[in-house]
């Protein structure tokens, strides 16, 4: 008889003893979802955008600590993306590395998996920057001619260098979105012939609104599709090497009457984006969009940030909600430091700008040699791109670190959610398509900060040296 009831014993216990074990492996794995990982860059300790092994698990929260309170419920604009201008220099300096070391570059840049960033956003400029070897438009001729039926138009220059990057990064993200900006017109379209300041002639109007289709057009040709245009870069600085001057006035009219036209005609889906300039002059695409006939084609507004406040781009978005602004340009000055860097531009970019309404943000350069070459003469030569290349040797430079803490997580067709501000700890907060949750914090004060994150009433107590960015994934 006992041996009999240690037998049963036995069998109960094995039996039991497998669903508690179940039960806790279940238990695990349910917790385990419930964990955050934490992506960190400490200039203090050098750490450069690395996952760190915390464990976190929403819990009680620890009351003497700040909290940064995230809510899904309350949501905001759409994001397209986050990313650099491949800039013709970008684009040189890339090309000219052999094709396994650009191949793998292009990968950590592109791709989304294993430690690689997911840059998902390009502007390129529509013929020649300051950040190209030498001035050019798609349609130049001798001193004297003109082509108002655009039969001398190519694309030739940009298959050098930069179509054939575009093509290595489409195939790694066939879907990443293109924004492309000119410079300037061609000279023989300026009122005074040089690519450096000079606007637009009058009579060029409708020859300029083509020439932005024709490049549309032949850019999918190649199999490189122009998500959207802006009219003109920093169109009230004239005295960049290229650059326009195009007044409030002067691109109304060339929106209303000629360039939204020509894209209606043409079947374009291409977004067409006014200004393109400094958030202190919010009165340029408000002139635009308080006129209807110009605003039906307008996509919405871009912005740079060497003037005014980001705060200001609210104040658009508040007059016209249904217009969509875009954060387009931003460098960073060489050498670089990137303790300063990583503060300013997570706190007022990353951060800033998309609590202020923008679907997007672009850091200027994508890359330079050594000497921050190529560009114009009298083009920026301190502008320093996300990386500096020495032939296949790649060094990773502060606005690489800037972008790899939001575009590796809040990829496009994420929305911006409801987060609460708090002194020292500036801080946003995104959904992912996927359901995921990422909340980008950043300590600005002077010391180590400990804080809470909330969410859904539970907390993660969290930690972080001063200066320091971190991810927060969930």
């Amino acid at each position: 008889m006992k041996i009999f009831n240690w037998i049963i014993l036995i069998l109960l216990f094995s039996v039991f003893g497998f669903n508690i074990a179940e039960s806790k492996s279940n238990s695990s794995r349910k917790e385990h979802k419930n964990d955050v990982q934490f992506w960190l860059t400490s200039p203090t300790s050098n750490i450069l955008f690395q996952k760190q092994d915390t464990g976190f698990k929403f819990g009680p929260a620890a009351a003497s600590d700040p909290v940064i309170e995230v809510n899904e419920k309350l949501t905001f604009q759409t994001i397209d993306g986050f990313g650099n201008c491949l800039t013709d220099g970008s684009a040189e300096v890339m090309h000219k590395m052999s094709p396994g070391a650009r191949a793998a570059l292009l990968k950590e840049l592109f791709a989304t998996d294993g430690n690689n960033i997911g840059i998902s956003y390009l502007r390129i400029s529509l013929g020649a920057s300051d950040l190209s070897r030498e001035c050019y438009s798609y349609n130049d001729l001798p001193s004297g001619e003109s082509d108002y039926d655009l039969k001398k138009f190519s694309i030739e220059p940009a298959r050098k260098d930069l179509i054939p990057v575009l093509k290595e990064i489409l195939k790694i993200n066939p879907t990443i979105k293109i924004l492309a900006s000119p410079w300037s017109a061609p000279t023989w379209m300026k009122n005074n012939n040089n690519f450096k300041g000079g606007s637009l002639k009058t009579e060029c109007f409708e020859v300029y609104a083509n020439y932005f289709v024709r490049y549309i057009q032949e850019m999918k040709k190649e199999g490189i599709p122009i998500d959207a245009i802006t009219i003109q870069n920093e169109p009230l600085h004239p005295g960049n090497t290229p650059s326009m001057l195009m007044l409030p006035e002067d691109q109304g009219l060339f929106v209303k009457q000629n360039l939204g036209p020509a894209f209606r005609t043409a079947g374009l889906s291409t977004k067409i984006i006014i200004y393109d300039h400094n958030a202190d002059k919010i009165s340029y695409p408000l002139t635009i969009l308080r006129d209807p006939e110009a605003a039906k084609y307008v996509d919405g507004s871009a912005f740079h940030l060497y003037g005014g406040k980001i705060e200001a781009l609210a104040d658009v978005h508040k007059e016209f909600p249904g217009k969509n602004l875009y954060f387009t340009e931003q460098w960073v000055g060489a050498p670089g430091k990137l303790a300063n860097d990583l503060a300013w531009h997570t706190k007022t970019l990353i951060i800033g700008a998309t609590r202020n309404w923008c679907r997007n943000v672009i850091e200027w350069n994508m890359a330079s040699d050594p000497a921050w070459d190529p560009h114009t003469i009298g083009g920026c030569d301190r502008c320093l791109g996300a990386v500096t290349l020495d032939g296949d040797k790649a060094t990773r430079n502060p606005a690489y670190y800037i972008l790899a803490h939001a575009a590796k997580f809040v990829r496009p067709g994420s929305v911006r959610i409801e987060s609460s501000v708090v002194p020292d700890l500036p801080n946003v907060a995104f959904k992912t398509k996927e359901g995921k949750h990422v909340l980008i914090v950043l300590n600005d004060s002077p010391n180590q900060a400990k804080f809470n994150i909330q969410f859904k009433g539970k907390s993660v107590q969290v930690e972080m040296e001063k200066g320091a960015v971190g991810t927060f994934v969930w």
